[in-house]
Order: structure tokens, then sequence, then C-alpha cells
């Protein structure tokens, strides 16, 4: 284990006996942190040798981890040719949110695959409102697949899109219960 890493492991345990549960609490997500931090190695080893599975959920990790050591690897595994590794590298991104990430999320909103443009709907939501951002989401409303509408109206509704509301009305009506849920959702989060 890196030493500064343990380090500070070391002058968190005490506090793991805390009178505070909050403190208690804090602290052992500290060090679980800490020590997710130290097995970066392993993660990106098993990025590159593990089979699909084992890839995805080191993508996962490395979302968890966060920090800048980690945008690299996920921004490489956003633009891969396997769908699954994608998706999983733009969900990761989303949770992120890191600005510099930005253009790899706007870019996979063009993928040939729904459900990765689905993905990347939702983890632009997770970034500053903007209207730009809001423009480029809302001709998916449009999509009438009952994903990539249900998924663009709860977008707009977490930006604060005051121009969606007329656009999601219509939703009301779809085939498609997700899509239903998704406008009643967004219409009661939407700016008045």
């Amino acid at each position: 284990m890196n030493e500064i890493i343990r380090q500070r492991i070391d002058a968190l345990i005490p506090l793991l006996k805390d009178t505070d549960p909050d403190v208690r609490t804090i602290v052992a997500h500290a060090i679980e942190h800490l020590e997710a931090s130290n097995e970066i190695g392993e993660i990106l080893q098993t990025l590159k040798n593990g089979d699909m599975g084992a890839r995805i959920s080191a993508i996962y990790a490395l979302g968890e981890i966060g920090g800048e050591q980690v945008i690299t690897p996920l921004v490489y595994c956003a633009g891969r040719p396997e769908d699954d590794i994608r998706a999983a590298a733009v969900e990761a991104l989303g949770r992120l949110a890191e600005p510099s990430t930005l253009t790899v999320l706007l870019k996979s909103l063009n993928d040939r695959n729904t459900a990765i443009q689905a993905r990347a709907i939702t983890a632009l939501s997770n970034f500053p409102p903007s209207i730009a951002l809001c423009e480029l989401l809302r001709p998916f409303l449009g999509a009438n697949d009952g994903e990539l509408e249900a998924d663009a109206a709860l977008a707009l509704a977490k930006l604060g899109d005051r121009h969606a509301a007329p656009v999601i009305l219509p939703l009301l009506s779809s085939p498609h219960a997700s899509t239903r849920k998704a406008a009643a959702s967004a219409l009661s989060r939407l700016p008045i």
C-alpha cells in the first residue's frame, strides 16, 4: 500500500470509535475511498486484461473513486467499440460531471446505440444548467421510443429548462408508459 495512503488511514482509524455517529460514518467512507484510491493500478490492469464483466466493474469502480486520475481511462473507454464498455464509461463520466469530459458526453448523444444515447442524456443532466445544453437535449423529446424521450424529459427538468414544458406536455399521451411517467414527473419539477 502507498505509504501516504497508509499514514492517512492509520490517522483515521481511531476516529472509527468517535462518540459522534456522523463522524464514524464519514471516517468509514474516507477510509473506503483511500483504500479504493490505492487500488487504481489493479483496477486499470483489470480494465486492460479482464473479461467483459470485470472490465465493466472496473469502469464503475473508477467512477466511484473519481478524481483526475480516472478521467483519461474513462474517456478512453467512452470511445471504445464495445457497446457495454462505452455505456458504462458514459454513465461513470456522468456521475463525475467533470467539465473536461463534456465534449465526450456530447459526442455520445450521437452514438449508434440508443441505450448509450440515453445514458449520455442522463449524464449531461448532472452538469450545470445551460441554455445550450437544454437546446441539445430538447430534440430527444421527439424520439418516441419510450427511452430517449423519457430520459430527455427528466434531464430537462433537472436542468430547469423553462422552455421544455410545452414540448413535454404531449408526452403525457405517449404509447409508452415510461414516457408518460417521466413526462408527469418532469412537469412537476420544471420551473413555473
